[in-house]
């Protein structure tokens, strides 16, 4: 995988790269602040850009923004150290493909990377559970598309915002199939007008989705 580095500190990067190198990972490129970012994902296109938030001059967030609006294709995971749901919200809502915390374990890290190769958003437990939290909350308002979920449906948007975004994973958690997964979920991308498991989750934080704002077919579940 094709990677790009953007953090303002240089020993990090050094660790990271390192890590990355070891399992098979070539790092193209590296950013000390968020206009280089901006600068090097457009010139070498990479696979995944790993963004920190708190850059000097051009932070993160502003740099997702740009990269969001310039190269929708070139996937941008936050890695930083700060877990605060506001700048979560904001990455989300910028396109961000995941929010990945700095403490997370090199081997998640690793396997989340492979993850959005595949389209799946990267989300340290922490981060998922803040997600969950936000779909679980009442007093809001889901959207019309939202409302024709089913309650499977909605329950697999709730599993997906809490880090399982693998059919297997989801399959598990469910009791069902993989084959039910797919058939789901290509109802759900549907229904919401989406493309991919991470605009979901995307979605999710959006409209702040629950199991309460889901009108339920006759018959319960789908």
């Amino acid at each position: 995988m094709r990677l790009l580095i953007a953090d303002d500190h240089d020993l990090f990067r050094d660790g990271l790269r390192a890590v990355l190198e070891a399992h098979g990972h070539q790092v193209v490129a590296e950013a000390g602040d968020g206009a280089e970012a901006v600068a090097a994902a457009l010139e070498h296109r990479p696979d995944v850009v790993l963004m920190d938030l708190r850059m000097p001059g051009i932070d993160g967030l502003q740099a997702l923004q740009t990269l969001h609006d310039r190269a929708p294709e070139v996937p941008v995971v936050i890695l930083t150290a700060v877990e605060d749901d506001e700048a979560l919200a904001e990455s989300i809502r910028h396109g961000a493909r995941g929010y990945v915390l700095k403490s997370l374990q090199a081997d998640r890290f690793l396997k989340m990377l492979e993850g959005v190769r595949r389209g799946e958003p990267a989300l340290s437990p922490s981060v998922a559970r803040k997600l969950l939290d936000s779909l679980s909350e009442s007093g809001e308002n889901a959207s019309t598309d939202s409302g024709r979920l089913t309650a499977r449906e909605a329950e697999i948007v709730e599993l997906l915002a809490a880090g399982k975004t693998s059919n297997r994973l989801l399959a598990e958690s469910l009791g069902i199939s993989e084959n039910t997964v797919k058939f789901h979920m290509r109802n759900i991308l549907r229904k919401l007008h989406l493309s991919s498991r991470a605009q979901v989750v995307a979605y999710a934080v959006r409209s702040r989705l629950g199991p309460s704002n889901v009108r339920t077919p006759l018959g319960g579940r789908s």
